[in-house]
């Protein structure tokens, strides 16, 4: 009997089916993506969600295979009816495993600065409230981590750099 030949790239159905096989052996990792949007007196937009406690920064968890810049433009929209444009990347947070949670990769982008004092209202059911909050005060609504993906994502705005963190603290790499 003749040994089946291995897959490669000039048997593309082989070579697609093999890939396949590995892709389905790979770990997921869970995507969050929030935006850093500010109005004229550079308070932080903030959102108060109905399904956990503490207040978070507008955005959410990214769809199957949609893009995390592209899941903080569709989760203002459902949820504030705002349409806002990425203007770059802020902070990107590893988050370990916690709870019954696997690990996460959770990512802020800069949403600029926007216009819609007493125009700001939920759209859906997953938020009771949306409000602008100084930055120095925002600490006292949000958990930890997130309070802590806050401070780092308006220092990397002040200092036009991304920040990488594990779990909200800033990453130390080696020497």
């Amino acid at each position: 009997m003749t040994p089946k030949p291995a897959p490669t790239p000039a048997n593309s159905e082989a070579w697609n089916a093999y890939l396949a096989e590995g892709n389905a052996k790979q770990p997921r990792k869970r995507v969050a993506a929030d935006v850093l949007l500010r109005d004229a007196a550079g308070r932080v937009l903030l959102v108060n969600p109905t399904y956990k406690p503490g207040w978070d920064l507008p955005g959410g968890m990214a769809e199957a295979n949609e893009p995390p810049e592209e899941t903080v433009v569709r989760e203002l929209r459902e949820e504030l009816g705002l349409d806002v444009v990425v203007h770059g990347l802020l902070v990107v947070d590893w988050v370990a495993p916690h709870g019954p949670w696997d690990d996460q990769i959770a990512f802020i982008f800069d949403g600029g600065t926007i216009d819609v004092e007493g125009k700001l209202m939920p759209h859906d059911e997953e938020l009771s409230e949306a409000r602008f909050v100084d930055p120095a005060k925002a600490g006292a609504l949000l958990r930890d981590r997130m309070e802590r993906r806050l401070t780092a994502a308006v220092r990397a705005l002040r200092e036009e750099r991304t920040a990488y963190l594990h779990d909200g603290q800033t990453y130390q790499y080696q020497s």
